[in-house]
């Protein structure tokens, strides 16, 4: 028997990790512009998961709570583990690097954790989308990543990892600061998965 709750709402969550999965494998064989674009798959997948899985009706509370715990599962490896063994490809080594991508992983874990709680906690007592997020979401790093690894040619190795190392660690702080990130609405989302079709093109085009 197969365990888990299989429909329609789930693909694009396992896709996401799919892609995830073969950007390591891309990125073990230091093809890291391709693996990058991989990471924009994944959180193209995410960004649209949650909007494909509310189209479904009358969903058990168990396939409820089974979405929110696979979503951030996924979410771990895809913006947790994934960049963290991106940075490590791309030459973060020592103490301060070691220590960059400990507390973004750290805080991705602790974010992912507590969003757990409060959305279960949220979808019992409202059917309302949620309007804003607390803290910087993970799929952040989707955009944040390939951002300033474009940047790359501009500086020198040794810059550049100080400049990595200074994004993961302001990221990993920003998971699990009180901000108020607000939700995007339809042409927000829209306008970011362009933004990051552009960032695509501009990846696949180093390869």
């Amino acid at each position: 028997m197969w365990l888990g709750f299989y429909n329609y709402t789930v693909v694009l969550t396992y896709l996401g990790l799919i892609s995830s999965v073969i950007g390591m494998t891309e990125a073990l064989e230091e093809r890291f512009s391709v693996a990058i674009a991989c990471l924009v798959v994944s959180g193209i997948c995410d960004m649209l998961d949650g909007k494909v899985a509310r189209t479904k009706k009358g969903r058990t509370d168990d396939e409820k709570k089974f979405g929110i715990q696979i979503d951030s599962l996924c979410d771990l490896i895809c913006f947790g583990a994934f960049p963290a063994f991106l940075g490590y490809g791309l030459g973060l080594r020592g103490f301060w690097g070691t220590t960059a991508m400990c507390l973004y992983v750290l805080a991705a874990v602790i974010r992912l954790g507590y969003f757990n709680v409060i959305e279960e906690k949220r979808q019992k007592e409202t059917t309302g989308v949620r309007k804003y997020y607390e803290g910087l979401p993970v799929t952040s790093i989707a955009i944040i990543f390939p951002i300033v690894y474009l940047l790359r040619p501009h500086f020198g190795q040794v810059i550049y990892l100080r400049v990595l190392i200074g994004v993961m660690i302001a990221v990993g702080i920003l998971f699990v600061s009180r901000i108020k990130v607000f939700k995007p609405g339809n042409k927000m989302m829209a306008a970011i998965i362009v933004a990051g079709l552009v960032i695509l093109g501009k990846l696949l085009r180093f390869y």
